[in-house]
């Protein structure tokens, strides 16, 4: 199948994330660090957060999607683009074509949250509705792209999408020179494969540590096998981190420069969305929450005295889901599923 897509380096560099810096720089905000003392003896540590959520967009996402589509020549912005993405991702990419006169199509899960495809459709963006399945969608999305001759932008197993959310590393350490531990998601691994390469690239000494969803965590089982590794996926809250499988080019950035891979069960996460919500003032999606959650259950240890740094991925969530969780009205609902 001969697909469009633009060449791929050979691997992610420190080079790559300061040029995607520069390129994005102007379309972007370069979100704060907020020092949340109140949470220091609740997560053991000295608590500074990176909410992505007052990202444009309300998530990390636009930073890849920006130097990635930035990237692209004429030809193939005309063509359009293609992807699938759980909905932040979708988001990214409708705004960025938007703003660049680019077709964007997007194949979305039929049962991601409802404000994921409305704010999709609002940026001008194509939405089909398909299987929560990933192989599904992903096989829509080659079929497109075979059609139209559209060019893929993969939400993470892309170097110039990880370069672009790598430039979250260089604001951290930019804002927090000496910042010891960073704390990040993982789904697909993308985000975390940028953010530890700027990092590594200029302070080698930082620990870097990834949380996933107990549910979802093929990284972390990876981790634990010393081999990439194929999971059964359970239903979970944090919607936006399923990962039943690991990607080749995460993979391989992710055992090289991640120190520690940690998970975080469903309830710990409810309350972490609470905490982040009460002493933070801030309504992150449960997705983003899986550091707090890690941190508060001890499943990554710490000093009292260090410095962490844990990323709000995003913010994107149904208000109504968000609501049941602030009323402490979801636990029963998560031991259901």
């Amino acid at each position: 199948m001969n697909v469009p897509k633009a060449e791929q380096k050979a691997t992610l560099t420190y080079h790559d994330i300061k040029l995607a810096a520069e390129r994005i720089s102007p379309y972007i905000r370069h979100t704060p660090l907020l020092r949340e003392r109140n949470m220091d003896s609740q997560l053991d540590c000295d608590v500074t957060l990176k909410p992505e959520m007052l990202q444009i967009t309300g998530s990390f996402k636009l930073r890849g999607a920006l130097n990635k589509i930035l990237s692209l020549n004429e030809d193939e912005r005309k063509r359009g683009i293609v992807l699938t993405s759980s909905g932040n991702h979708a988001q990214a990419c409708a705004y960025v074509g938007k703003m660049l006169g680019v077709r964007t199509t997007v194949v979305i899960p039929k049962d991601a949250p409802t404000i994921k495809s409305e704010n999709t459709r609002a940026m001008g963006a194509e939405v089909l509705l398909w299987d929560r399945d990933y192989s599904e969608r992903w096989n829509k999305v080659l079929e497109l792209a075979e059609i139209r001759g559209s060019v893929i932008v993969h939400a993470y197993d892309d170097y110039d999408v990880m370069a672009g959310q790598g430039t979250i590393g260089l604001e951290i350490l930019h804002d927090l020179p000496d910042v010891e531990t960073i704390v990040v998601p993982i789904s697909g691994g993308g985000l975390i494969s940028g953010i530890s390469t700027a990092v590594k690239g200029l302070k080698p000494e930082t620990r870097m540590v990834g949380v996933q969803t107990a549910a979802s965590c093929a990284y972390y089982a990876s981790r634990q096998n010393g081999y990439p590794s194929e999971i059964n996926s359970r239903p979970t809250i944090a919607d936006g981190l399923y990962c039943s499988r690991t990607s080749p080019m995460p993979y391989d950035i992710i055992e090289r420069n991640v120190d520690e891979i940690a998970v975080a069960e469903e309830e710990d996460i409810v309350n972490a969305v609470n905490l982040v919500a009460r002493d933070a003032k801030l309504l992150a999606e449960p997705s983003a929450c899986v550091g707090i959650a890690a941190l508060l259950a001890g499943n990554i240890q710490t000093r009292p005295d260090e410095k962490v740094c844990v990323v709000l991925s995003g913010g994107n969530w149904d208000l109504s889901m968000m609501g049941t969780i602030l009323n402490n009205n979801f636990k029963e609902r998560v031991m259901r599923s």
